[in-house]
């Protein structure tokens, strides 16, 4: 008896809830299939227990708590329903918080879990950054460096030669040997333009090159003005360059060239006044080179200094310095 009252009251119960959800069926298969499938008033009263809500021809649902689910399932034992114009009298999430959860939900992922996906170390973005900052690294000290240059071009330029204090203290009397063995002065070169080269007859290759340049520039000097310039070779190693190896040694490069040697002391009184810097290096017995300054000196018919001029001069320009300097003193 007591389960055909029971029975019977879940048939009661189940035509209401039927009535009540009649128009969610068509846009609810979950309940239409759960409300066909229950065999007790029990089963639906469960089902029950969780909302269904349609807006839009969608359905959005959320399961109530532990305790309203148990105060529900209390009321439908009880057959007792609240309605209110065909709908559940239920608490429901915004469809837009729903669909947040639900396609959390099925990504298995939550918001917090999520990460951010970058690519490697060095990006697109931080490589042409890096090109920009490079080029104008560069383009900026390359043009402080044209400016600096400017400045000491427009400093060079704005500086305006004074009155003469005279000639430069190069230069003064000597006495030495010539290649062939006579006394020789400076007193022996007036009237005269010399060019004067100091150097040794064991030089690797400085000095032959220094004096081959030299020869060559009288020679072009004569074809050119029709002047001759006396070149003269002073070594600064009398212990080796005796008369008879400076002979042998000018003789190589022109008929002109007048080489002199002489004592140590001799030597050393003629570089001092001519401000040359001569010292020996890897003194080894007799081999051994000479440090030496690569210069030539022009002295005009008094012998006296005009200018002087290093190695970056090359033949031409050798030649045309000393046409202009003598061009310059007529």
């Amino acid at each position: 008896m007591g389960s055909y009252r029971g029975l019977v009251r879940g048939m009661i119960g189940l035509k209401r809830c039927q009535t009540i959800l009649q128009p969610l069926h068509r846009r609810s298969p979950q309940l239409t299939a759960l409300s066909r499938t229950s065999a007790s008033g029990t089963l639906f009263n469960r089902y029950l227990c969780s909302v269904s809500t349609t807006s839009g021809g969608q359905s959005d649902t959320k399961t109530l708590p532990k305790s309203d689910y148990d105060k529900g399932k209390g009321d439908s034992g009880s057959g007792k329903t609240d309605t209110s114009e065909g709908q559940s009298d239920t608490k429901t999430l915004p469809k837009s918080d729903y669909d947040k959860e639900k396609g959390d939900s099925r990504s298995g992922k939550t918001g917090s879990s999520k990460k951010d996906v970058r690519g490697g170390p060095v990006s697109w973005l931080s490589l042409i950054l890096l090109l920009i900052t490079g080029g104008g690294i560069v383009v900026y000290f390359d043009r402080e460096k044209k400016r600096h240059i400017e400045e000491l071009k427009s400093r060079t330029s704005s500086v305006k030669p004074g009155p003469s204090a005279g000639t430069a203290a190069i230069g003064g009397p000597f006495k030495l040997v010539d290649h062939n063995g006579n006394i020789k002065t400076d007193k022996n070169f007036l009237g005269k333009w010399t060019l004067i080269y100091f150097g040794f007859t064991h030089c690797p290759d400085i000095c032959p090159d220094e004096l081959q340049k030299m020869v060559t520039a009288i020679d072009k000097i004569k074809e050119k003005t029709k002047m001759e310039i006396v070149p003269v070779f002073i070594s600064v190693d009398p212990e080796r360059d005796t008369v008879e190896q400076i002979h042998d040694y000018v003789n190589e490069f022109h008929p002109r060239l007048i080489g002199l040697t002489g004592k140590p002391d001799e030597i050393r009184q003629v570089a001092r006044a001519f401000r040359v810097y001569y010292m020996k290096t890897d003194e080894q017995d007799s081999d051994y080179l000479v440090d030496h300054s690569i210069v030539m000196y022009l002295m005009n018919p008094k012998m006296e200094f005009v200018k002087f001029f290093g190695k970056n001069y090359d033949v031409d320009t050798l030649t045309e310095g000393i046409i202009k300097e003598i061009t310059a003193h007529k």
